[in-house]
């Protein structure tokens, strides 16, 4: 049997996306839980160049990137396709993925710790380019057709991340009057047991952000 072992961090959408992928897969892994504070030795040794987590380690290869440890596992593993069969469906879920992570992620990112003027265009931009993700789900039970796909796991965990932040930093960035669909998707996931398997405890990632917020406003004070 092949060796799975997965480097990750609770907290962390990326982390759950690829335990997503390989619950849905079927694949029997090993999780090892990173101290970020505290990088162990093996993670860095497996991921040199960015020093971050997820890893996945196939067979004692290292994987690094959570896009590209999840067309791995696709790949690698071929029952329960995540990504389409159909070129130009599959060239579309990438783009979309790719989307998500560069434009909509970096910039809600920033909202964060931005104030006044600045927070608020931050906020009417990201608002911008979701309502491109919306429009895309319109219509759909899932972005990927009849059943969870690629796009689906990646902006399930992050869209999640948005929601929970949102309860501590009150900077909204996801409610159901702007985005229907998009929340209206969320809500179908959370009642799928193997989605919730992968979430961490919603109080104890409350007390978590909570205290990283603090500190960034501490450290910039």
């Amino acid at each position: 049997m092949a060796e799975v072992k997965l480097f990750g961090m609770w907290a962390s959408p990326f982390s759950h996306a690829i335990e997503l992928a390989l619950k849905l897969k079927g694949v029997q892994y090993e999780y090892i839980e990173e101290d970020l504070s505290s990088k162990s030795p093996l993670l860095l040794q497996y991921n040199p160049v960015h020093k971050k987590i997820p890893v996945l380690v196939h067979n004692g290869k290292p994987i690094a990137e959570s896009l590209v440890i999840l067309e791995y596992i696709d790949e690698t593993w071929k029952n329960n396709p995540l990504l389409p069969n159909d070129p130009y469906h599959r060239a579309i879920a990438r783009f979309w993925t790719k989307f998500v992570h560069e434009q909509i992620l970096q910039t809600a990112l920033k909202t964060i710790t931005a104030q006044g003027t600045e927070q608020e265009q931050m906020i009417e931009e990201v608002y911008q380019k979701l309502n491109f993700l919306e429009n895309e789900l319109k219509g759909k039970d899932l972005f990927g057709g009849e059943s969870i796909g690629y796009l689906d796991i990646v902006v399930f965990f992050i869209a999640r991340a948005f929601q929970v932040n949102q309860e501590v930093t009150q900077v909204k960035l996801i409610s159901s009057e702007k985005f229907p669909a998009i929340c209206k998707w969320i809500e179908k996931l959370l009642k799928i047991d193997v989605m919730n398997e992968c979430l961490p405890p919603r109080e104890k990632h409350i007390a978590f952000i909570r205290a990283r917020l603090e500190a960034a406003k501490s450290s910039s004070n």
